[in-house]
């Protein structure tokens, strides 16, 4: 093959132009559906292969677990936080509780005065005492029809009037519960008709007070976000997961935080990439154990990958190379060599942790790379 000689000499220089052609569809072409990668064979003597410079390496079994390491932070899972808005437009007058206190069901956590408490009040009691008007008037006229001395006619009007009353009682009082009164309270104010402007806000759970939105003296509007509070167990930990090393994890692979004693599972991979990191967001839950790891830390996962037998293989990094979005490698045959799709788990500056349909016995190029990338480009494009 007096011929390939000089085309794999050359094509480092054409290299660049070659991939473009063979890597880039054109404009006016249908997306094509992805196809899974199969390996090519490049046929290529012995005198070829030495003229390239290229040469060859036995590959080694991996040992042990394998894991990788990403970045992360720790975030609390929307389910468990909560905010505690201004039932009603006011004055805040007094903050029971600081950020980072832990609070319970029930707890004060602030105090406001509000002239619209005591419109929503006075609204109330006049409704209240409509509707016991209208009852009274009910009971008389059930006993006059009942002496047969009202028609039936009227009497469904006083019993609508009645009826109409008392919705408008019940929804004046859950007015009162939306600003924030106890039924205690509104009972209360039921039966001594005495008004207060104070509203007495509390934690409707337990938690960790996580922020607070604002101080004593100022005046809030109504649904104003006054108090962010929290559970903080469990805790997710949000890991930045490159595109290039999705297929390596899944939901449920094991995660645990370098330099902390905690771990959890993978619940949930991102099906959206970030333009500006090229990253996926894979979502861990984790325990907290006792409070060692808090919201807003920013740590390193590692993420243990299983093997799921299949065989993983140690190789020089420099022998692993991108093409069409897929990593290959290229293994030496008695014809030349074989390109073989492969997939990386992780890699350093000198090794690269793989997945790859390869035995035992194979050697793999480590060096004249350029030259056989060249050629698997090409061969795609014909």
């Amino acid at each position: 093959m007096p011929y390939v000689v000089p085309r794999l000499l050359v094509a480092p220089l054409a290299l660049g132009a070659t991939l473009m052609a063979a890597a880039a569809p054109l404009g006016a072409q249908p997306a094509a559906k992805p196809v899974a990668p199969i390996s090519r064979d490049i046929p290529l003597d012995e005198p070829a292969l030495r003229a390239a410079g290229i040469s060859f390496l036995p590959i080694e079994r991996e040992r042990g677990a394998t894991d990788l390491v990403f970045p992360g932070t720790v975030v609390v899972p929307p389910p468990q936080l909560l905010v505690v808005a201004a039932p009603v437009e006011g004055l805040i007058e007094a903050v029971e509780v600081a950020p980072d206190e832990v609070v319970s069901v029930g707890q004060t956590i602030i105090r406001m005065r509000s002239p619209e408490l005591v419109q929503a009040q006075r609204e109330f009691i006049a409704a209240d005492a409509n509707a016991s008007l209208a009852r009274d008037r009910l009971s008389r006229a059930e006993q006059v029809f009942a002496a047969r001395a009202l028609p039936e006619r009227d009497l469904r009007v006083v019993e609508n009037e009645a009826k109409t009353t008392s919705y408008k009682a019940d929804e004046t009082r859950h007015v009162l519960t939306l600003m924030g009164m106890t039924e205690q309270e509104v009972e209360t104010l039921q039966r001594t008709r005495a008004f207060s402007a104070t509203i007495a806000i509390t934690a409707p759970k337990a938690g960790v007070v996580l922020a607070r939105h604002t101080s004593p003296g100022a005046r809030v509007a109504q649904a104003e976000p006054l108090f962010t509070i929290a559970r903080l167990e469990p805790l997710w930990v949000n890991i930045q997961v490159p595109s290039s090393r999705l297929r390596s994890i899944e939901v449920g692979s094991r995660v645990s935080l370098v330099g902390h004693d905690v771990g959890g599972d993978i619940i949930r991979i991102g099906r959206s990439i970030d333009p500006a990191t090229q990253s996926v967001t894979a979502v861990a839950q984790i325990d907290t154990d006792g409070g060692s790891v808090r919201p807003g830390l920013a740590v390193t996962a590692r993420v243990r990958i299983d093997r799921n037998g299949v065989a993983q293989w140690v190789v020089p990094s420099a022998s692993v190379v991108r093409h069409r979005d897929q990593s290959w490698v290229f293994v030496r045959t008695p014809t030349g060599v074989r390109a073989t799709p492969v997939q990386v788990l992780g890699e350093n500056a000198r090794d690269a942790s793989i997945r790859a349909d390869l035995e035992a016995d194979d050697k793999i190029a480590s060096r004249g790379i350029i030259p056989l990338l060249a050629e698997l480009a090409r061969a795609d494009s014909e």
